[in-house]
């Protein structure tokens, strides 16, 4: 069901397409040998060609049938109603489809045109004709004979010849019967693959040939056909000798291709069969049956005794493209071997196209007369080409061998209509001979040629005709107004009146250009700017003086020429990038944009840097600004250039624009501590001060910038009591809770200072001593303080003793009072034996009183210092890392009345062990603390000189006691113990390793500073153990 639905679907689709076309089939149905004035059908109904109203039609409705000159119609139309009726030639399907197949339709086709144009429709009518059963079925001989060997078994079967009918389907063979077969032998009906009804003999007794050797019967074949026919035939039975073995083909198909020109006595096929037999009974006989047609029996010669297959008579594929050869072979036996030869015969282009012209408008002395106001697709005629051949032998193709206003329309395949492609003129051509080509697609092709003559009748229709339909032309801009242009021209085939012009400008023309009515000239009135507008389309008409005017137009395209009237533009007077500070070298800082609105080299722009800027480069082409240098956006946060633009003009126009590069942070600095000054520093807290009262100010700066330099503030070590707070914004410390006796001494706070950048923060720590005491009885007891400190861990604080009763107070003050008398000793030792080994330069610098000479190193020891240095780093007991703070006392005497003096300077090493200081990265940046482990005190190391002290005198010169100054709070000076003694294993290289001087002491009382050490700082080891 449903691939008759898409069938039906696809018809009505097919003819909708073929009836927009102007073409349409119909198909009808009519039985052979029907009488004359049968009526076939109705086009005027069947084609709905009712519905057109008659009104509406320059001419009736009219049914024309197109049938080639000298062909007798097997059927009429009436031309004013449409109807069809069978004529008084003869229907018969046998002749009508004499080469098709037996179980093939058979049609019968002609054209119908329906006039006039409004409504033209070319209708292909295709006639099924319906097989009557008009013909009796023959057999091929009115006696049969056949022969039996005698020992044939019951039930054994014969072939008998097969009867032929030219009807088909019903009306063909349908059924065989025997007559009087004595009972001895009975009749089958087999159907063949091909679908052939074959009769075959049954033996239904056993024969003996000694007591009868023939039979003589009738076989009778009828038809399936109303009414039904029949026909008989003698069938005599010969009673043969045994032949037990029947032949065999070795193919009992085969299918063959001969090209249709093969010669006569081509070999077509060798057929092969064998029988078991021997003798005579091994004979084989080749033979066709009586079912192969009689014009294959007329082309084909059949060896009979080697089987092979030749070509009797020239082909021909166009009279029949295949052949089927049913051979037989017998050996004498009963019942012969079937072999079936498909012979396809392949074409050759030998058949010329042919060329059936049919008219639709009526020819006068065979020359069709048109009218040169004829509206297109006028229709002249229907062609119809025609080639025998098959395959691409027979596509035709059909043509005009040369231009002329007419076309050939395919409409059906194989046919054309003729009508004409363009609007005719008498004036210019009065008459066509039409030459038709026919060519096929052979190789060589094959073609032939007729001829068609229109002519043309004049009318009054020619309109000007521009002799340029498309006017091209340029101008160059900032043209001066009233420039002309170019000169419109169009010509009219007409005369008189008919023939002059004049010039209009279209519609669409814009407001700067103008046309004269007259001569056509055309100019630009104003001024043109390509910028505005390059090209300007519009149309002119040319119409003449005719009544009714008739006027063509033409399109007019102006192209505004360039001149370098425009300076490149950039984007922005000024361009502001920011970039990374840490942005590699020739990275992309950005992007300059410039645009100029001329056109070509006017528009090519270069950019380039004004000013000669090694710091940074442009591309010139595209623009983009990269860097010859690394940004630091602590040496400079912004450049500054100027980029010029210059185009490629003739005369080249040129521009500027500010480019300021804004070089932003990246967090790449730690923060510095610059309160307080050094670890080594304290800060006096009297035990009285009330909670939340500030005792100190931390103070860290970042040489980054914005979130990267903003600084939060926190204690990560020491402060094991808790007794002090600090804000994360201001680094204000805090007395968190009243001062109880117990919390008396020094306290050490690791301050952690931590900036704010991004993606990772950076920080630094410092180490904050904080003395809980009421005064500063002993500033070196205080440093030897800070000193244990900074060896101790960071979680503990050093106390200076039980300060709960009298007695540790008292302790307290003998101890400080102990350790000042053996400082004092120890720097009048120093000093004087500095003063023994001054040099002359040095001495000259006391007398011109400088007050902070450094002491020169002495070169002549330092070879053996080094030598000492190695043996120390054999003992086992030399500490492995040590840290030396420098000690500088410097002595001041009086030598007039305004008291100037000259000084001597002397750093002592102040030795620090750090076990594991050896595992840490530190900075370089001198006044930045850096340790990395909460345990400071122990693992601190700074890259930068440590501060020094300055003793200077504050006692009259003559003075014999040694007063222990109270020192500021700033300044710290603590001399070698028992616990940090100086020894010659020293590991600084300038170290003297000899103690051979005797012991001085400074007549004048000093103070001591702090002082960052150098480079040419002498260090001095003490060889005295307290």
């Amino acid at each position: 069901m449903d691939l008759l639905s898409g069938t039906y679907i696809f018809a009505v689709l097919l003819a909708c397409v073929v009836f927009q076309s102007g073409a349409q089939e119909k198909n009808y149905t009519v039985r052979e040998e029907m009488p004359e004035n049968v009526l076939i059908g109705d086009l005027l109904k069947d084609l709905n060609l009712s519905l057109i109203p008659d009104k509406s039609l320059t001419s009736p409705m009219q049914f024309k049938l197109v049938y080639k000159t000298g062909d007798v119609p097997l059927i009429r139309i009436e031309e004013g109603t449409g109807e069809i009726f069978t004529t008084g030639a003869r229907i018969d399907r046998e002749k009508l489809c004499a080469g098709i197949m037996m179980d093939a339709h058979c049609f019968y086709e002609v054209e119908v045109a329906v006039l006039p144009d409004e409504i033209f429709r070319l209708v292909k009518i295709r006639f099924l004709i319906e097989d009557i059963n008009d013909n009796a079925p023959l057999f091929p001989a009115t006696v049969i004979n056949i022969s039996i060997p005698e020992n044939s078994a019951i039930n054994s079967r014969y072939a008998l010849p097969a009867a032929i009918d030219p009807d088909i389907g019903i009306n063909g063979v349908q059924n065989y019967q025997l007559i009087k077969g004595q009972n001895i032998f009975g009749l089958d009906v087999i159907e063949t693959p091909e679908g052939d009804k074959m009769p075959q003999l049954i033996v239904q007794k056993e024969l003996d040939r000694e007591e009868k050797d023939t039979y003589v019967m009738k076989v009778k074949v009828e038809d399936g056909g109303f009414p039904q026919r029949s026909s008989t035939a003698i069938l005599q039975v010969s009673v043969a000798d045994t032949n037990d073995n029947r032949p065999v083909f070795k193919e009992k198909e085969i299918e063959v291709s001969i090209p249709e020109n093969a010669p006569v006595g081509t070999s077509v096929t060798q057929l092969h069969a064998t029988d078991a037999d021997i003798g005579e009974n091994a004979k084989i006989h080749f033979y066709f049956s009586n079912l192969v047609s009689n014009i294959a029996k007329r082309l084909f010669h059949l060896n009979t005794t080697t089987g092979l297959i030749t070509v009797k008579e020239p082909l021909d594929r166009e009279e029949s493209p295949s052949h089927k050869l049913l051979v037989l072979a017998s050996d004498g036996g009963s019942v012969p071997a079937r072999a079936m030869v498909l012979v396809n015969v392949t074409d050759i282009n030998d058949n010329v196209p042919s060329i059936d012209i049919r008219y639709i408008i009526n020819p006068t002395n065979g020359t069709v007369v048109l009218s040169e106001n004829a509206p297109l697709n006028t229709k002249v005629a229907l062609i119809t080409v025609m080639d025998k051949d098959a395959d691409h032998n027979g596509r035709v193709t059909c043509f005009t061998d040369h231009e002329v206003p007419f076309r050939l329309r395919p409409v059906f395949s194989n046919q054309f209509l003729l009508e004409t492609a363009a609007y005719l003129d008498y004036e210019s051509t009065r008459e066509y001979a039409i030459k038709l080509l026919a060519a096929d697609a052979g190789k060589p092709p094959l073609n032939q040629s007729s001829m068609l003559l229109v002519k043309v009748k004049d009318e009054n229709d020619n309109a000007p005709v521009f002799t340029q339909p498309f006017i091209s032309l340029s101008v160059p801009e900032n043209n001066s107004p009233g420039t002309q242009l170019t000169k419109i021209s169009a010509t009219d085939a007409d005369s008189g009146r008919n023939a002059e012009i004049s010039y209009l400008l279209g519609s669409d023309a814009p407001s700067e250009f103008n046309l004269d009515h007259r001569t056509g000239i055309l100019t630009a009135v104003k001024k043109l700017d390509r910028e505005k507008q390059e090209k300007y389309y519009f149309t002119v008409l040319a119409k003449d003086n005719g009544m009714p005017p008739l006027m063509t137009n033409a399109t007019v395209l102006v192209t505004v020429l360039d001149q370098n009237d425009n300076s490149p533009i950039f984007t922005h007077n000024e361009y502001n990038f920011y970039v990374p500070e840490n942005l590699p070298r020739h990275g992309t800082v950005g992007l300059i944009t410039v645009t100029d609105p001329d056109y070509g080299e006017n528009s090519a722009v270069t950019l380039s840097i004004l000013d000669v800027n090694d710091d940074f480069t442009i591309d010139p082409q595209t623009g983009v600004i990269r860097p010859n240098i690394s940004f630091d956006r602590e040496k400079q946060e912004s450049y500054t250039f100027y980029v010029k633009a210059e185009d490629g003009g003739r005369v080249s126009r040129s521009s500027t624009a500010k480019v300021t590069i804004n070089v932003v942070d990246v967090n790449d600095n730690k923060p510095v501590f610059v309160v307080p000054p050094s670890n080594y520093s304290y800060e006096l807290v009297l035990p009285s001060t009330n909670p939340g009262t500030v005792v100190f100010k931390v103070v860290a700066i970042d040489n980054d910038t914005g979130m990267n330099a903003e600084l939060r503030y926190s204690i990560v070590g020491g402060n094991t009591k808790g007794l002090f707070v600090i804000d994360q914004t201001t680094g204000n410390i805090t007395l968190k809770e009243k001062c109880v006796v117990a919390d008396l001494g020094l306290h050490r706070l690791v301050v952690k200072a931590k900036d704010l950048g991004q993606p990772d923060s950076l920080f630094n720590v410092a180490i904050v001593n904080l003395f809980v005491n009421e005064t500063v009885t002993n500033a070196t007891l205080i440093h030897e303080l800070v000193r244990k400190s900074i060896e101790a861990p960071a979680t503990q604080n050093i106390e200076t003793a039980d300060t709960s009763s009298p007695t540790s107070d008292y302790v307290k003050i003998m101890v400080a009072i102990v350790a000042g008398t053996i400082t004092v000793i120890l720097v009048i030792f120093i000093t004087a034996v500095v003063r023994c080994r001054q040099s002359p330069h040095l001495k000259a610098a006391q007398k011109n009183k400088q007050n902070s000479e450094w002491v020169t190193p002495n070169p002549e020891n330092r070879q053996m210092i080094m030598m000492k240095k190695k043996k120390k780093k054999k003992k086992k007991h030399a500490p492995k890392n040590l840290l030396l703070n420098f000690v500088t006392i410097e002595e001041t005497k009086a030598d007039d009345a305004d008291n100037d003096g000259n000084s001597v300077t002397l750093d002592l090493p102040i030795e620090l062990e750090e076990q594991t200081m050896g595992k840490y990265n530190w900075g370089t940046t001198p006044t930045t603390f850096k340790p990395d482990s909460p345990d400071l005190a122990r693992h601190y190391k700074s890259a930068s000189p440590q501060p020094a002290f300055q003793i200077q005198p504050e006692t009259p010169l003559n003075s014999k006691h040694h007063i222990i100054q109270e020192l500021p709070l700033d300044n710290t000076f603590v001399a070698c113990d028992s616990i940090s003694k100086c020894s010659s294993s020293s590991s600084d290289p300038y170290s003297v390793s000899e103690c051979s001087y005797p012991v001085t002491t400074f007549k004048t009382p000093v103070s001591v500073h702090t002082r960052p050490t150098d480079s040419r700082t002498s260090t001095i080891e003490i060889c005295s153990e307290i």
